[in-house]
């Protein structure tokens, strides 16, 4: 991505990029909470679990919408400016969802989470070479793309442990307080971040790559099967499973601790070749959804699980770099990402209160299967356009 400034002579200001990556963290896990939670969310609010999972559409919506809007209306504006502001919207989701009296202030709640997702990521993932002299510019970027991943895997298990011990609302109470620590950390460490050269992949110079296609289209498959199932996973563990809310917190621990293995694993690969990651992911994915609908044992099955999620959140971004695209780039991979989290959630939703709670597994396999197929054939004769 070509900047204002050149990479080779930006002093390392690795407190920033920490400091970026805490609120990547930060973000996603805000985005994440409720799969955690929504069996508590649910009792509390007076809805059923699938009008719940709303609460994982509304974000992802908003956020697919936000990231490439906020790509284009603020590419002039300083990028530390829009961090902060950000965070700051951040939160008072946070904090307005933690003291919700009904459903439809929750809502409104996660609607203003998705604006802060969609824009805090979609800057963010292209600050590394802004932060870090050039040398060090891919290590920056994993560090902030990897808020990200571990957000992912590590988030709902310790959103669940605070909730079965203080409730659901000190889960929210707790990202609202972390959330305001750093807006404060982020303008003591961030300098001053102008604007992008008007050549650097955003606005309508803007084209994209095959290969850029072929992520947007795996984004979708992977993570909207993945979400369908994930979201419902509690509710899945009490019900099917008969699982305690101390044993749902450990099982989903057991969940992020595979997740995290897996992220680290799968990015020393997916440097190299992310394609073939991929279909290992997606393969395992299925794998072990497939395995919990067919009643296997779930703490086998969630390692498994957690194992194949953990690695795609960064083999896709891996991959989405390789594609080339700039800010505007990164901006509809987040869009992609969230709008799968969001679909994936609904479409979950309506199978669980259609049909059953175990049924929700089987969209996962499905599109899993098929993104390992598209990644295996399609993908063969992308990779080297990447």
């Amino acid at each position: 991505m070509t900047t204002t400034l050149d990479a080779s002579s930006v002093r390392a200001r690795p407190i920033a990029v920490a400091s970026v990556a805490l609120g990547t963290f930060t973000l996603v896990t805000s985005e994440m909470l409720p799969v955690g939670l929504l069996t508590p969310i649910a009792a509390d609010l007076g809805v059923s679990p699938g009008t719940a999972g709303l609460t994982m559409t509304a974000p992802g919506l908003v956020a697919a919408v936000a990231a490439p809007a906020l790509a284009v209306a603020a590419r002039r504006a300083d990028r530390r400016t829009l961090l902060i502001g950000l965070m700051a919207l951040l939160a008072v989701a946070d904090l307005a969802a933690a003291l919700a009296p009904g459903y439809a202030v929750m809502l409104a709640a996660r609607v203003a989470t998705g604006v802060s997702i969609g824009g805090f990521w979609a800057f963010a993932a292209g600050l590394g070479a802004r932060l870090v002299p050039e040398r060090h510019v891919g290590r920056a970027t994993s560090v902030i793309l990897g808020g990200v991943s571990v957000a992912l895997v590590l988030g709902v298990p310790a959103a669940a442990l605070v909730s079965s011990s203080a409730g659901w609302r000190a889960a929210f109470a707790a990202m609202g307080v972390l959330a305001l620590a750093l807006l404060i950390l982020l303008a003591v460490t961030l300098p001053a971040l102008p604007a992008a050269a008007p050549d650097a992949g955003t606005g309508a110079g803007f084209r994209m790559s095959r290969a850029l296609a072929l992520v947007l289209v795996l984004t979708v498959l992977i993570v909207g099967g993945h979400f369908a199932a994930y979201t419902y996973l509690r509710p899945f563990l009490e019900q099917v499973a008969q699982a305690g809310p101390g044993l749902v917190g450990a099982a989903l621990l057991l969940y992020g601790a595979a997740g995290v293995a897996g992220n680290f694993v799968a990015g020393a690969r997916a440097a190299r070749s992310p394609r073939a990651v991929l279909v290992v992911l997606a393969a395992l994915i299925a794998l072990a959804t497939s395995a919990l609908a067919l009643a296997a044992p779930p703490l086998v099955a969630l390692v498994v699980w957690g194992l194949g999620y953990g690695g795609v959140g960064v083999a896709l971004q891996l991959w989405i770099m390789r594609s080339g695209g700039g800010e505007m780039g990164t901006a509809l991979f987040v869009s992609a990402f969230n709008l799968s989290i969001a679909l994936g959630a609904l479409v979950g939703g309506r199978v669980v209160d259609g049909v059953s709670i175990a049924a929700a597994m089987w969209p996962a396999v499905v599109l899993s299967l098929l993104a390992a197929a598209a990644a295996g054939i399609w993908g063969r004769s992308r990779t080297s356009g990447s």
